[in-house]
């Protein structure tokens, strides 16, 4: 073997382990007394793409200045806006977490556990028997981030959970400069198959390492699929966006490449730049711009696929808003309990949403994850919120 091949050889195999998917689903929820739950109403909803804004961004920022946020005004006409949406501030972890879970769960700011209740990633993948290219979680901010994937809950856990992908992992800079040095990667031909078996063997091993499976992990075909797009990815442009938000704006991307590539049921969308406020409202506002010139991308994408268009569902929240007024550095902190701080703005459109309509009760941003549920026929069991009944038609 020339030191060519061998270098292909580790590159692929090295991206195979970071990419490891979920398991395959399992069979529907059974409730107390044995018998499966029921599931909702049945509407036009198939795919649902599920953004935490997060990183802390006020509803004046973006709702609130059409200058900062265009893209989100737009799709709000297009569907509902709640500009009263209560949030818990919980610390940026905990707080975006409770959008996935539908349950308020303090943890601490550094803390790096996953929760004790079902993500909506678990529910849609238990009780429609989903496939892991089905669920997908896109994600900014680490390891922290990476528990939305799924929870410790008993019932639900990893076997259920969302596929991964971190702009923190195979699209960073390091793995670019890898790519380049041995020039533009491509799908192995038929007579490289000993290596798409070491690759797809990585896989498994590290799904069977992170808890994944006990018997198995995805299908020969769903691994095929992984491998390509991770290919594709690190021969497109991904790795090399820079500048402010560029992190954030890799993952919105990286997601609509998914999105596009495998048309799942779910895709989860984490942010987090919007925390660089703390120390210069500006680059806050940079980043929302950026944040929602990206959304506006995939957004566009949507809207200009016919089917897509009458099958998919958005959202987008973010986790607790800011402080009323700046602090000494012109920026923004988060803990003076002002209604800037403990309300945030949804964004809601698709197929079964009223359009045009700004809804301002209160509502909360664990209502979020049981409305998911409802709109592709499933249920969140252990969700504290509501469903979003007055935003659907």
């Amino acid at each position: 073997m020339d030191a060519t091949n061998a270098s292909r050889r580790r590159f692929l195999l090295s991206a195979g382990a970071l990419a490891a998917g979920a398991a395959a689903g399992d069979l529907l929820p059974q409730d107390a007394k044995g018998q499966a739950a029921k599931a909702p109403k049945r509407r036009k909803t198939e795919r649902v793409i599920l953004i935490a804004f997060a990183g802390g961004v006020r509803t004046r920022d973006y709702l609130g200045n059409a200058a900062n946020a265009p893209n989100l005004a737009r799709i709000a006409k297009a569907g509902v806006a709640y500009p009263n949406m209560r949030c818990a501030n919980l610390g940026h972890f905990a707080a975006a977490l409770s959008i996935f879970t539908g349950v308020p769960d303090y943890a601490g700011i550094r803390e790096n556990e996953r929760g004790d209740w079902p993500t909506v990633f678990e529910y849609l993948r238990r009780q429609l028997d989903l496939g892991p290219n089905d669920v997908w979680l896109s994600a900014t901010g680490g390891v922290q981030q990476q528990n939305f994937s799924y929870s410790w809950h008993r019932n639900y856990g990893a076997k259920h959970g969302a596929n991964l992908i971190s702009s923190d992992g195979i699209f960073n800079a390091e793995f670019q400069k890898l790519l380049a040095s041995f020039g533009k990667v491509r799908p192995a031909s038929d007579d490289e198959s000993d290596v798409l078996m070491e690759l797809r063997g990585s896989l498994d091993a590290e799904a069977r390492r992170r808890g994944l499976a006990k018997d198995g992990v995805n299908t020969a075909e769903s691994l095929r699929s992984v491998e390509k797009f991770i290919l594709d990815e690190l021969n497109g442009g991904t790795a090399r966006i820079t500048g402010p938000g560029a992190a954030d704006a890799k993952t919105v991307r990286i997601a609509a490449n998914l999105f596009r590539g495998f048309k799942p049921k779910v895709t989860g969308i984490v942010l987090q730049q919007a925390d660089v406020a703390h120390g210069s409202y500006n680059a806050y506002c940079e980043v929302i711009r950026r944040n929602d010139e990206e959304i506006g991308r995939l957004w566009d994408a949507i809207q200009n696929d016919r089917t897509l268009k009458d099958t998919t569902s958005i959202f987008v929240v973010p986790e607790f808003g800011r402080n009323k007024d700046l602090n000494e550095r012109n920026g923004l902190d988060h803990g003076d309990g002002s209604k800037d701080l403990t309300t945030v703005g949804l964004v809601a459109a698709g197929p079964d949403f009223k359009p045009g309509q700004v809804i301002r009760r209160d509502a909360q941003t664990i209502d979020i994850c049981p409305t998911v549920c409802e709109l592709l026929g499933a249920k969140a069991e252990f969700a504290k919120g509501k469903i979003l009944t007055d935003a659907l038609g």
